[in-house]
């Protein structure tokens, strides 16, 4: 259950399918071919273009479909918590985008997927596999920057335990939480590997307030500043 922006209750309609393996991004190298035979020679011989053509299209072929890159996890009242950010290249088997006022199918290509745990128990797990899922155009796409949630496993997340997440713009650093009792929490802005997509996260403990929500960016100034989180 969670207590966000209008867009966050857009994006959690979902299609109730099984979800696939995540892979991530990996690195290889390949040997310079040899020169011809019965010559020495210090410099190996430049490859036809056929060839690099070829492993020009094996590395796109070896693209990992699925990206997934932890923001933050830890222990809060006793419970493991984690946030994960998961992109999916292309739509996945079994996803339908959603539905428009109008009748149309939202726009999207990609899948940008915000995985929340709290004590092992996916946060919107009612939802289905694709819950907390939102259709993205690409690796660039702007449309989630700007958004922040208060998450939880009760109550839409207004008590027990719960998750703050925000999906900053580009030049946000990180987020410092200030709670009533005067604690502060600061989580930094981590970014989904070979895409503009990125979040902070950080752990509210049950039974504390928000008093403010700050974003900085890397030279400490403060850019935004909200009190409505309480």
């Amino acid at each position: 259950m969670a207590l966000s922006s209008a867009r966050k209750a857009a994006m959690a309609a979902v299609a109730v399918a099984a979800l696939g393996g995540v892979s991530f991004f990996g690195a290889s190298a390949s040997e310079a071919a040899p020169g011809p035979a019965g010559h020495a020679s210090s410099t190996p011989a430049p490859a036809p273009a056929s060839a690099v053509v070829e492993r020009s299209v094996s590395a796109h072929r070896q693209a990992p479909q699925v990206v997934t890159r932890v923001i933050g996890k830890g222990r809060v009242d006793g419970h493991r918590w984690s946030v994960a950010l998961e992109f999916h290249r292309t739509l996945p088997k079994g996803y339908t985008l959603p539905t428009l006022p109008d009748g149309a199918s939202a726009p999207g290509t990609s899948l940008l997927c915000q995985r929340m745990y709290i004590g092992g128990v996916r946060v919107d797990h009612q939802g289905g596999p694709w819950s907390d899922c939102q259709p993205v155009t690409g690796t660039n796409d702007p449309a989630p920057a700007g958004e922040m949630g208060l998450w939880g496993l009760h109550d839409k997340g207004t008590d027990g335990t719960r998750l703050m997440v925000a999906n900053p713009e580009p030049d946000v650093a990180y987020g410092l939480i200030t709670l009533t009792n005067g604690h502060q929490i600061k989580a930094e802005t981590v970014t989904v590997p070979g895409t503009t997509y990125r979040a902070w996260a950080a752990p509210i403990p049950d039974g504390r307030t928000i008093a403010a929500v700050d974003q900085y960016d890397d030279h400490h100034h403060r850019l935004t500043h909200d009190t409505n989180w309480h």
